[in-house]
């Protein structure tokens, strides 16, 4: 639909999530987010649409738009959405979608709303909503889409009504004085900004200054039928209540074949009186006076960028509240310090006062860098360059301002000349017209200053879904540089808003609208509550006392996990107290003291941590999150036992090796392998006499219990003091115990072990049985020399199966794809099936081939991929026939 001009920034797209929470859902389903403290709503990006999101705020922000124009369309002239389907009705979808998301911008309590619908009324696909395009092109052919859509109604000239203008482009003969016009339509003008100081002198240049025709250069008059002297000029013959600004700052370098974004300064006023551009002037200033309200703002290049707008509140829609200074007076000094800073952050101001001070004598360029590095402490390359080139080229950029010798070498400021007309609120009588060489359009040391014009009226900065208060003056920050001013909206300040209408949004809205809005608010309010809760909501595990027992070091349920525990769902924002009574309710017959305790499921049991108190604190307050396990007893025992609570109780389970009494494999030496509860608290003395109470020594294998067990350390007697926290030992640690009869296989002083332990260490089987279970996998402590049916054994009861799988069962190595490799013969040993230590084996259904026979893959067909792999085991001595 338009031309390819840009690629949106997607860096300026807001995202919003209805809240922090275990349950969060699909992004879709959630409510969108309310307004913000502003109470205006922005609109949604849908991917590259901040072009258009910036138009339709300035069209809602024009109240005679859409209050007076488009909301006095009825059903009856635009038919309704839900007649859209019906064949022969007749329904002008883009109005009625204008109407609908003005209403949600205006009553719907969301932060952003969306632009979908319209878009598709204007027969965009995807695709064009992902491309940017240009915001003037867009303005013109929504106002050309509007107008087709409204022919046959009492809005066919809404467009025409508010913002159609005539210019008149006069030549008038120096002989015969008769004068040619043409006569000039227009919804917006387009002025330049190359080589202008700002919207005043540009509109000077068009409508006041003359071209003239003369010398060699001469226009053929009709009346006198031959070349003649002539004058030609232009004025606004008559004004609309509404006037849209372009500024042209989009150029094409003919040199460099390339287009170009001008970002030189240029100002525009707040309020501005056009009288010296009209053709008749003879009215009252008042007929003349425009107020500058909305401002759109392009951020970017010309192949790239943003955009956003600036408006003002016409009837005081928004609540307008700036971020408030921080407690405590500003110092003299920081107040000074921060001007100075504001200052060396603007070159223009910067150097305009170097120059001023030199009483308007040129000096040359290199002297002023010189005098910035006095003055300032910093150079032009250091703190300005990166952003504004090159010093020569940045005086250069502004000829407004400042003035070079003919050789180009030095430079000043200009001279100051009396402005050639004055705008001001009360619309002063106009000076006389001076030559154009006469005009100062950027007199004073900083650019025009805006004025609050309005007192009551607020601005605010519209970025899609992002909508904030500013300053008046913030609007003189986009007079330059690459976020800077791309069109101006004026309108009359003849058009006083009726008292009704201030801070009322509901004005003039249709009755089906609202009564649409309300239920939609309605909804969004009940969709907030059920996401609220739901991502506020946290599940607990309430552990009961009575169906538990303390015995090895923890606590175990009496009876199934489900029976044990109850599921609670409350609100993270709940009390303590809150949780305590919702309790009581559940356990009708809870007797006494009830205390509520942090629990944990450790490897060895459940065991409890702080108890919970303080029932004015929130849940969240206290640290209960989703998931937390609560236990509900007494405080001092379970089943009559004392129990031992917090982090210096913890029970920690260890697999405790000791030496074989004999040697089942026939091969190397063997071990059983026993686990055992002890609190981190034990010393290691009372862990040595717990487990060798006829004296021995203890030995930690110190690479830990998931990596490989090569190395073990002996415990001294020095270390028997320490507790099983201080030397490290966690859950699935290993500790080998050897008597005294055992301890002539140590080498006590190195502290380790001779070379009879085979690198003790790990191998891991999972269980491919297909069992009711769920396939689990657990760790199996061997030995380069452990026998194959021995750790078949070991897996087999680990995993809780039944002892008489091993008549039918064998173990597989698995491949790192997952796959199953040929069965391991029991009778091998580690080293003679060539595992490696950590190496994962599955534990199969059927036996493993023993020493006469061979296992083979095969299969059936000539498409190896399509074709399933069988496993058959024959005896080596069969034929391939057999």
């Amino acid at each position: 639909m338009f031309g390819d001009l840009f690629e949106e920034d997607f860096s300026f797209i807001s995202t919003n999530h209805c809240g922090k929470g275990k349950k969060l859902k699909a992004r879709d389903s959630e409510p969108p987010a309310p307004r913000d403290f502003t109470n205006l709503s922005g609109i949604k990006n849908q991917g590259g649409t901040c072009y258009l999101n910036s138009l339709l705020q300035t069209l809602l922000f024009t109240p005679e738009f859409r209050g007076n124009a488009l909301f006095s369309l009825g059903p009856e002239e635009l038919g309704t959405l839900d007649d859209s389907g019906k064949p022969d009705a007749k329904v002008r979808i883009i109005p009625l979608q204008l109407q609908r998301l003005f209403a949600q911008l205006l009553l719907l309590d969301q932060q952003a709303a969306s632009t979908t619908d319209l878009t598709e009324s204007f027969g965009w696909n995807s695709h064009e909503e992902m491309r940017q395009h240009d915001v003037q092109e867009l303005n013109r052919i929504l106002f050309s889409a509007l107008e087709t859509s409204l022919v046959g109604t009492s809005g066919h000239d809404l467009i025409n009504r508010l913002y159609h203008g005539i210019v008149v482009n006069q030549i008038v003969c120096k002989e015969c004085k008769n004068i040619s016009e043409r006569q000039e339509d227009f919804l917006d003008l387009t002025v330049a900004v190359k080589g202008v100081a700002g919207l005043e002198e540009a509109l000077w240049n068009m409508y006041v200054e003359e071209e003239y025709f003369e010398n060699e250069n001469l226009y053929r008059c009709g009346a006198c039928d031959k070349l003649v002297e002539a004058s030609k000029s232009a004025k606004l013959r008559k004004l609309p209540p509404f006037l849209t600004i372009s500024l042209l700052r989009f150029n094409f370098d003919f040199e460099k074949c390339e287009r170009y974004k001008e970002t030189s300064c240029y100002t525009f006023p707040i309020q501005i009186n056009l009288r010296p551009f009209c053709e008749q002037t003879e009215m009252d200033d008042s007929e003349y006076m425009y107020e500058l309200f909305s401002v759109i703002i392009h951020k970017g290049g010309c192949y790239g960028g943003h955009y956003h707008v600036y408006i003002r509140d016409v009837d005081e829609l928004g609540n307008w509240q700036l971020q408030e200074e921080e407690d405590g007076l500003i110092e003299d000094k920081d107040l000074r310090e921060s001007e100075n800073a504001k200052e060396i952050e603007n070159p223009l101001a910067v150097l305009k006062g170097i120059l001023s001070e030199e009483e308007s004598k040129p000096i040359p360029v290199d002297q002023l860098g010189q005098k910035l590095l006095e003055k300032k402490g910093v150079s032009w390359n250091k703190k300005y360059r990166k952003q504004y080139g090159a010093l020569r080229k940045y005086l250069q950029n502004h000829p407004q301002i400042f003035q070079f010798s003919p050789d180009e070498n030095k430079v000043g400021l200009k001279e100051k000349r009396k402005l050639p007309f004055k705008s001001g609120s009360q619309g002063q009588a106009l000076q006389s017209s001076p030559q154009k060489n006469d005009i100062q359009w950027n007199s004073e040391k900083k650019p025009a200053r805006l004025r609050d014009s309005s007192a009551g009226c607020h601005w605010f900065d519209l970025n899609d879904s992002k909508v904030q208060p500013i300053k008046e003056e913030d609007i003189e920050n986009q007079f330059q540089g690459k976020e800077s001013a791309y069109m101006l909206f004026y309108r009359k300040s003849q058009l006083k808003r009726p008292l009704e209408a201030r801070g009322n949004p509901r004005y003039q809205i249709p009755e089906h609208l609202l009564n649409e809005m309300n239920a939609a608010n309605t909804e969004l309010q009940k969709k907030r509550a059920d996401c609220d809760s739901a991502n506020n909501g946290i599940d607990l595990h309430l552990h009961l006392s009575s169906c538990y027992k303390f015995h090895n070091g923890a606590l175990h349920p009496s009876l199934t996990w489900k029976e044990s525990v109850v599921d609670l769902t409350i609100d993270r924002r709940k009390k303590l107290g809150d949780l305590r009574q919702s309790v009581f309710q559940m356990l009708e017959s809870w007797e006494g003291d009830m205390i509520l305790s942090l629990a944990k499921p450790l490897p060895a049991g459940l065991h409890l941590y702080q108890i919970l108190d303080g029932d004015e604190l929130t849940l969240d307050g206290i640290g209960l999150g989703d998931g937390a396990d609560v236990f509900v007893w007494n405080g001092k025992e379970v089943g009559g036992t004392k129990v031992m609570t917090g982090p210096d109780h913890e029970p920690v389970v260890i697999n405790v090796l000791r030496l074989a009494e004999y040697n089942e494999g026939g091969k190397g030496q063997h071990f059983t392998e026993s686990q055992h509860v002890f609190s981190c608290s034990t010393e290691l003395g009372d862990l040595r006499r717990a487990l060798a109470p006829s004296g021995g020594i203890i030995l930690k294998n110190v690479s830990g219990p998931d990596k490989e067990a090569k190395n073990w350390e002996v415990f001294l007697e020095e270390d028997m003091k320490e507790t099983v926290k201080s030397v490290g030992l966690m859950d699935g640690c290993s500790v080998l115990i050897l008597d005294s009869h055992d301890q002539s296989f140590v080498n006590v002083s190195s502290g380790n072990l001779t070379a009879f332990t085979y690198d003790i260490s790990w191998l891991q089987v999972k269980n491919f049985c297909r069992t009711e279970e769920e396939e689990k996998q657990v760790k199996i402590t061997a030995t380069i020399e452990t026998v194959m049916s021995d750790i078949k054994m070991k897996a087999i009861r680990a995993l809780q199966l039944e002892e008489e799988l091993a008549n039918d069962s064998c173990l597989r190595p698995v491949s790192g794809n997952g796959k199953l490799l040929s069965p391991v013969p029991e009778d091998y040993t580690v080293k003679e099936a060539e595992l490696k230590m950590g190496s994962l084996l599955g534990l199969c259904h059927g036996k493993a081939p023993a020493s006469t026979q061979l296992f083979l893959y095969f299969i059936v067909g000539s498409d190896q991929n399509a074709s399933p792999e069988m496993e058959i085991v024959v005896e080596e001595t069969a034929s391939v026939k057999e």
